[in-house]
């Protein structure tokens, strides 16, 4: 299983450091999802500034995902900047492609949300993303990789 993930969008590279110590099963299915080349071109659709950057649907909008929805695996791990986490619904067991990364301290969604990763490098570019609910012009996310 691979280590990182190199995520390219607009403006550089972005390394994140998957967690399978936190969530096994998310950081299997987004690996799978970068092989399969599902990110690739799809945007940031959700900037919310001193909040969170959220990407991962392949239509846009935030409602869209992958096939299938993984099981919540929540942790104590602390949401702060950097860190990777999916997005969902209602029900903690809808977690599916989507997925954000904190610009900035979020803890009170810890022991809510599945932490699956950390930037490692590239925050700059993270921070650099338009912001917007959606962007006017939104981020795009050009190739991700395991590495």
């Amino acid at each position: 299983m691979a280590d990182k993930l190199i995520m390219t969008v607009d403006s550089g590279d972005i390394v994140i450091k998957l967690r399978p110590d936190l969530a096994p099963k998310h950081v299997e299915q987004i690996t799978k999802l970068v092989e399969e080349g599902f990110y690739d071109g799809l945007t940031f659709h959700r900037v919310i500034p001193g909040f969170m950057a959220q990407g991962g649907c392949p239509d846009g909008t935030g409602m869209g995902g992958a096939a299938n929805n993984i099981p919540a695996e929540f942790s104590a791990e602390e949401h702060g900047r950097g860190i990777c986490s999916m997005a969902r619904s209602q029900n903690p067991d809808s977690a599916s492609s989507q997925f954000f990364i904190c610009l900035d301290d979020a803890s009170f969604l810890d022991n809510q949300y599945t932490v699956w990763g950390e930037v490692e490098s590239g925050m700059e570019h993270v921070d650099a993303l338009p912001k917007g609910e959606p962007p006017v012009v939104p981020g795009t996310i050009v190739k991700v990789v395991c590495a």
